[in-house]
């Protein structure tokens, strides 16, 4: 089944009740789940609460049945379960994000040092000596690392290894000198992962795919043990995720896909495109469905939606990009439903004419905050900005006047230690006798004596190097007549020390105790001596979630296994079950009267009573008129060529099958433009469906002067004369 669901329509609360309807029924066999794919880790948690809700709400027991993952979550579980299968060692790692960008940027910079004329044919041609020096030293690296990302993401989506891309390479007629140079970048990054052990998120998925395609017994095992696939934001599936769970679901299998094709505002960043889903929906699906109604917005922000997309299919000025848009429109909820549509208010809605400059619009829309705020601490607001670095200069401002904000930026990332912590405690439960294990436990214990400037930071580093040189540690843990380390110390230490080993040598017999209990018990156990904090807390609760699931798996899996898959969630904690702040799960209404500062992108699934879109001009949002401008155009570069959209091009070259394309320089630029065209406006409809009551709109002219001052946005243009007419 495909369904296409708008903004606010309530598709979690849908595909939950939906899955647990399955549970309650008694559809499912014994070792039988119904599997749930989302795209980020904070849907992870609200499926699995909404779904826990609904079942217990029936007198049945939560947490059986179900199984909720990202893509990498679930292709983590396949891949765990038979790694050798794939050519990986039974402990491989898996780096993540930060790690992949740190080897990557250092593989590009290696590459850029050898071939340091390697892009001069790409420059332009009437740059001056100094120029040409300083783009060399401060703009190649990053063109270089950029162009590199989206090589390697893209080669492993169409899973050709370095070696097959260089037998294909060999076979071209004519030189491909950006292919070659990706090929190159991307062969001594997979080199570094090999040398390490390691795979990566996209390597992950890959072979998630080959094992489902070269194990057919696995397969079917897996079939049997997920009778129905529900998949969410499926506008936002790459290539090998819809493999991946086509394989999964089989010809007889139940493939529900969730998605709003309006909502697909991630191409640039993955592999993901929302034409994997439109042509589902139109061309496979059994049975196709809509979710129209949305109880989030007041009646005249849903008019100016459905005018957007009308507008968009019908008026848009790049015939082109037409198709950005779709089908269904929104429709408000009855007025007998529960949680029905804020009041109609066409006096919510602004769009800003006037011309700014950068600064003067980040003043208007901070003094409008001002003005604003006080009246209405009981609502939520947000100000949304296509890019971090503005998001940046908008609190600064903020800050300023002395307005109450909450950044909720993808710079500010921050990420908890807590599954590190416990891995830590359970590496040495693991190695009882291991006594460095024992003096790390310790640290862990006391970490929150790290930074103390009173004697206890003495205490924090003196006692493990006291466990350190212990030659056995029965003499601490269990003590006979003559081989007692406290009673030796007593004769060297303060009492104090004595003291503290005494009070830690209870606890860890107390830990020792936990080794009996099942994995999840054991790691809720521990928790209460770790962790004080709630959210600290939660998250051990999840981990013991996680760990029990890996234990039902793996069932020869004993502490030092578990001790190993910790460690796979502590490096990449984000990507598996959410432990970062990003992913814990943002609510707006926990912060009423307080300014939200996010991206367009990051804003996406949210709603606020009202909401600013900031830079609604021709530069950030371009419509494929020949006066735009594009981000990923670089101004050093002749003949305004995308370098990626080349290089990805020159690659698609490669792979073509049959007769022969050559490769036209320029194509693909155009090409990847008019992609950016029509995402910039399913990201400005994901703007405008994130306002509930009020809605301003501003833009600024840019940085430039003359023929290179940006303009308002045609989009911007085309509303702010739909909503004057109303």
């Amino acid at each position: 089944m495909g369904i296409s669901a708008v903004p606010g329509s309530g598709k979690t609360w849908t595909l939950s009740r939906l899955a647990a309807d399955i549970i309650v029924r008694g559809d499912l066999g014994e070792d039988q789940e119904v599997l749930i794919v989302t795209l980020v880790n904070s849907a992870v948690d609200n499926f699995s609460i909404r779904i826990s809700d609904f079942i217990k709400a029936k007198g049945l027991l939560p947490h059986i049945g179900y199984r909720v993952r990202t893509l990498h979550g679930l292709a983590h579980d396949i891949v765990r379960e038979k790694p050798e299968k794939v050519g990986l060692d039974e402990r491989f790692q898996i780096i993540d994000d930060r790690e992949a960008e740190i080897i990557r940027k250092e593989t590009a910079h290696a590459w850029l040092q050898s071939h340091p004329n390697f892009l001069e044919d790409y420059l332009l041609s009437d740059m001056d000596d100094n120029k040409r020096d300083w783009v060399r030293r401060q703009q190649l690296p990053e063109l270089v690392n950029n162009l590199a990302l989206s090589f390697i993401r893209s080669a492993k989506d169409r899973r050709l290894a370095p070696q097959d891309l260089r037998q294909e390479l060999d076979h071209q007629p004519a030189p491909l000198p950006l292919a070659e140079m990706g090929w190159e970048i991307y062969t001594n990054f997979q080199r570094a992962l090999t040398y390490r052990g390691a795979v990566d998120f996209d390597d992950l998925i890959r072979l998630a795919l080959d094992l489902l395609e070269i194990d057919t017994e696995y397969l079917e095992r897996l079939r049997f043990r997920w009778p129905f696939i529900l998949e969410d934001e499926a506008q936002d599936s790459s290539l090998l995720q819809e493999q991946i769970l086509r394989l999964l679901a089989g010809e007889k299998g139940n493939w529900v896909r969730v998605g709003d094709p309006n909502q697909a505002i991630f191409e640039t960043f993955t592999t993901a495109n929302p034409k994997h889903l439109l042509t589902f929906i139109r061309q496979e699906a059994d049975s196709y469905k809509e979710l129209p109604s949305s109880g989030r917005s007041q009646p005249s922000i849903i008019n100016l939606a459905n005018y957007f997309i009308k507008w968009v299919n019908n008026e848009h000025p790049e015939p082109t990009v037409r198709d950005a848009l779709t089908v269904p429109f929104i429709k408000p909820v009855p007025d007998s439903d529960p949680q029905p549509n804020p009041s109609n208010d066409p006096a919510g809605i602004h769009f800003i004419s006037r011309k700014f400059t950068p600064e003067e619009e980040i003043q208007a829309v901070v003094d409008s905050i001002k003005k604003w705020l006080p009246e209405h601490k009981d609502w939520t607001v947000a100000v949304l900005v296509p890019r971090n670095v503005r998001g940046v200069e908008v609190i600064e401002a903020l800050k300023q006047k002395k307005i109450d904000y909450l950044e909720f930026l993808s710079s500010t990332t921050t990420t908890r230690a807590a599954s590190g912590a416990l891995g830590n405690l359970i590496a040495y439960l693991a190695d009882p006798q291991s006594a460095s294990k024992l003096a790390k436990v310790y640290q862990v214990w006391r970490r929150n004596w790290r930074e103390d400037e009173d004697k206890r930071i003495g205490l924090y580093e003196h006692v493990p190097a006291l466990l350190c040189k212990c030659r056995t540690l029965e003499s601490y843990l269990a003590p006979r007549p003559g081989n007692d380390l406290l009673i030796d110390l007593d004769k060297s230490e303060t009492g104090e020390v004595v003291s503290e080993l005494e009070l830690f040598r209870d606890i860890v017999r107390r830990w020792q105790g936990t080794t009996l209990l099942p994995i999840d018990q054991m790691i809720l156990t521990l928790s209460q001596d770790l962790f004080t904090e709630a959210a600290d807390m939660a998250l051990a609760h999840k981990l013991a979630l996680v760990l029990r699931q890996a234990a039902d798996d793996h069932t020869d899996w004993r502490l030092p296994e578990m001790t190993n898959e910790l460690g796979v969630i502590a490096r990449n904690e984000r990507r598996f079950i959410g432990f970062s702040s990003d992913d814990s799960g943002f609510d707006p209404e926990l912060h009423k009267g307080k300014v939200v500062v996010t991206t367009m992108h990051k804003a996406k699934g949210l709603e606020w009573d009202r909401v600013y879109l900031m830079s609604v001009n021709n530069y950030d949002f371009p419509s494929g008129q020949t006066y735009d401008q594009y981000i990923s155009e670089k101004w050093f570069i002749r003949s305004q060529l995308n370098l990626e959209a080349e290089a990805l091009a020159q690659l698609e070259m490669v792979t073509k099958v049959g007769e022969y394309e050559w490769y036209n320089e320029g194509q693909a630029t155009q090409a990847a433009r008019l992609d950016y065209v029509r995402e910039r406006l399913r990201l400005l409809y994901v703007g405008i469906t994130r306002a509930k009551r009020d809605l301003i709109v501003t833009w600024n002219r840019g940085r430039f002067e003359g023929t290179r001052e940006a303009q308002p946005a045609q989009p911007f243009i085309a509303l702010k004369g739909w909503s004057e007419d109303q």
